[in-house]
């Protein structure tokens, strides 16, 4: 089918072949009038074969000569339309392009439709890659999160448990700043020879968050499980501890605090030592919280850590109370930017000192909430015991 070309299209031909995108030109009822030679390298027509013809009869998919011609009304009723799209090829493929058309008008009035054509191959390439690797991401971090949970779960399983033992009830609380943390707690009631000999109570802080420092809190907290219940003195437990991180995991960079305690049968006694961590306080009726201060450096970084007089020898008469805790109580901050430390958390222990026990608990953590500014940060553990 021959048609006339008109006269403009002639004059701007050789500038349309300089363009680096294809170009289709057609007229009101839709016959090509030119396509330039990188439409032809596009789709691997012969511009013999398209000019004179229906470009949509290029499209023999039901599909896209519907979209074709949904795009052709837009451009007619706008002037202009852009979208992507497909260009059919004669291998048979269709190659992905975006496609922009515009309706100009000669000085006769008749018009025309300009179309470009702009191969997105690599772009679509790169979306299917993108798109691969986003699903292969979501699997990855489904399985990460069944690990997490898994892990917590297993973590929660040894964290500190509330119970009455012969003389003494003790009250417990943990809380990971995220799914898994570096924090544990110990309440080991240790017997000998079938009776009851004392209680241990523990609680640790390994420093960093997540993973890593979980796992390594879980070895330590299988060491030192282990020399609770052999009934290991506190400062040699200290010691070994420090030896096996320096020793065994000298490389991982943790280093860790502890804050334990011993009380005898009846609670009337009680041995503490800590390394690098808060002070221990005893609360008894009618006086201020008394600070057992570490006396060892943390662990896990010096070979000579633990002082040669790490521990401390305490009476303790019906009433009293001992609390231990790890720095996600006391390095909290306000709006200001205030830290609370230790001075305000004996201020909140001695404003909730008279109430039950476990309304203590809530009591100090209800407050350390109210004077943090958002969410915590850092691992929480808590371990209260009263002398009955």
């Amino acid at each position: 089918m021959t048609i006339e070309k008109p006269e403009w299209l002639e004059r701007m031909e050789g500038i349309l072949e300089t363009v680096n995108e294809g170009v289709l030109v057609a007229d009101s009822c839709g016959h090509v009038l030119f396509i330039n030679s990188v439409f032809e390298e596009m789709t691997g027509i012969a511009r013999d074969d398209v000019i004179g013809h229906d470009a949509g009869k290029l499209y023999y998919r039901v599909e896209d000569y519907a979209i074709l011609e949904e795009s052709r009304k837009k451009t007619r009723e706008t002037g202009r339309s852009r979208q992507e799209f497909f260009l059919p090829t004669k291998a048979g493929d269709r190659l992905p392009v975006v496609i922009s058309a515009r309706t100009i008008e000669d000085p006769d009035g008749s018009e025309f439709a300009v179309v470009t054509f702009t191969d997105i191959t690599e772009q679509k390439a790169a979306e299917a890659k993108l798109r691969e690797a986003n699903t292969k991401l979501k699997e990855y971090r489904k399985e990460t999160e069944v690990d997490l949970a898994l892990a917590a779960s297993v973590q929660q399983s040894l964290a500190p448990r509330s119970l009455v033992w012969t003389g003494v009830r003790v009250e417990t609380f943990y809380q990971p700043a995220r799914t898994i943390g570096g924090d544990f707690g110990l309440v080991t009631p240790v017997t000998n020879q079938g009776e009851d000999s004392h209680l241990d109570l523990l609680v640790c802080d390994v420093s960093g968050h997540g993973i890593g420092s979980a796992l390594v809190a879980n070895r330590i907290y299988t060491e030192t499980i282990t020399q609770l219940r052999a009934g290991v003195p506190l400062d040699e437990m200290l010691r070994h501890l420090n030896r096996f991180v320096l020793q065994d995991m000298g490389s991982s960079g943790f280093f860790f605090t502890v804050a334990a305690a011993r009380l005898d049968r009846g609670g009337r006694h009680m041995t503490t030592a800590g390394a690098g961590h808060p002070p221990v306080m005893i609360v008894q009726p009618g006086s201020k919280p008394l600070l057992l201060d570490s006396r060892s450096m943390v662990l896990g970084s010096w070979p000579d850590a633990v002082d040669g007089d790490a521990m401390i020898d305490v009476d303790l008469r019906p009433g009293d109370r001992v609390v231990l805790y790890t720095d996600g109580i006391t390095e909290v901050f306000n709006s200001r930017g205030d830290m609370l430390g230790v001075e305000g958390v004996r201020e909140f222990v001695c404003e909730v000192a008279n109430l039950p026990l476990t309304d203590m608990k809530e009591g100090i953590l209800d407050r350390v909430g109210a004077w943090r500014e958002g969410p915590p940060t850092d691992d929480v553990s808590l371990i209260l015991a009263e002398v009955l």
